[in-house]
């Protein structure tokens, strides 16, 4: 997939020109890249469009002009980016009384071991992005991808195939299927549209 450059980028002027437009069309994108296992935890899959809106965001939030700078947030968000064959997402776990944030993300350590696509008979480990969860910390945002390989990225093409994203950690078990818009939206990452 492509990754985004310096030439895709507007400066804060422009951008906040068409920013209400593009913010509609990224919101609406993201419906069909949303997936909610359980209650608490969504995964929202990235792609060029996705990843755009975030650094643009981040540049007119932080009032970013600087030429260098704005490299440094590019290549920080391009990590998101999905490679070939392979899925990427943040996953989101969401907790919104502020007494339970630190004991529910505790009593969810160690779920970066326990978050699978399961496509047909495969079960594809979610990889995520290191740093973010430790012996005794976990950060309520994750960066995780699932990488394919050629026969589970065709299986995942063929609609008759089941997909799923599943959570199966002691504290936590859920499993969501993956169809409908999001899925076709996947499948375009994957070149399967």
């Amino acid at each position: 997939m492509k990754r985004v450059t310096l030439d895709d980028v507007s400066g804060i002027a422009r951008y906040e020109a068409v920013r209400d437009e593009f913010r509609r069309r990224i919101i609406g994108l993201k419906r069909a890249r949303r997936v909610a296992v359980g209650d608490r935890v969504t995964f929202v899959f990235e792609n060029f469009d996705t990843v755009l809106f975030q650094i643009q965001e981040m540049l007119r939030a932080e009032q970013i002009t600087d030429l260098d700078r704005v490299r440094e947030e590019i290549e920080v968000y391009n990590e998101l980016i999905p490679g070939d064959s392979e899925l990427s997402s943040t996953m989101l776990i969401e907790i919104t009384d502020e007494a339970e944030i630190r004991p529910a993300l505790q009593r969810l350590i160690g779920i970066d071991r326990c978050v699978w696509l399961e496509i047909g008979p495969h079960r594809i480990a979610g990889v995520f992005e290191g740093g973010r969860s430790k012996e005794d910390n976990l950060s309520a945002v994750q960066y995780v991808r699932f990488p394919l390989d050629e026969t589970e990225r065709w299986e995942f093409g063929r609609d008759e195939v089941a997909a799923r994203l599943a959570i199966d950690h002691p504290n936590y078990r859920a499993a969501t299927a993956i169809e409908g818009d999001v899925r076709r939206s996947l499948k375009a990452d994957l070149g399967l549209a």
